[in-house]
């Protein structure tokens, strides 16, 4: 379990980040067309995985821009943002802010927040995701992971895109 704060205010995730070295858990997201997303679409390529808790919130909205922008070409890298929210929202949030590279899904009904450590165990958020950044690498290790420790703090997106090599 990951200690981390909401506004200061301490909350748990329900589990820790897979560890650097490990291979990632498999996982099934769906996107806008209710499709599933899953860890092996993106065998034999690098994927960042941009675990927030909401796109509708500023942070959360930032992210997504700032992976498009210093990352979203990138060889060889695919880069997905994963919530719980409605995978409906994905298309118009994608529209609005101009993101052409940044893969959305959500988890609503699926694992992953659990397989992955990042669901909020308690909390004014409690059963969303924490933020988070996991790299995988194209054999499907993990590379590097950040558990954010104030979710209403951006995650440091030198340190993981340093981690692509």
């Amino acid at each position: 379990m990951a200690a981390i704060t909401i506004g200061g205010n301490p909350t748990n995730t329900v589990g820790n980040l897979p560890e650097v070295g490990a291979k990632a858990p498999d996982f099934e997201l769906l996107n806008n067309k209710l499709e599933a997303v899953k860890l092996q679409d993106f065998a034999g390529k690098r994927l960042i995985l941009n675990i927030v808790p909401s796109v509708d919130t500023g942070v959360c909205s930032l992210s997504a821009k700032t992976f498009e922008k210093r990352a979203g070409e990138a060889d060889n890298t695919e880069i997905l943002l994963a919530s719980k929210d409605l995978p409906f929202r994905y298309a118009s949030f994608s529209e609005a802010e101009d993101i052409n590279h940044v893969k959305m899904a959500s988890g609503y009904r699926s694992s992953f927040g659990e397989d992955y450590g990042v669901t909020l165990a308690d909390g004014p958020f409690e059963t969303l995701y924490s933020r988070a950044i996991v790299v995988v690498d194209t054999d499907g290790t993990v590379i590097y992971t950040e558990q954010v420790p104030e979710i209403g703090q951006e995650p440091n997106y030198d340190a993981a895109l340093k981690s692509l090599g």
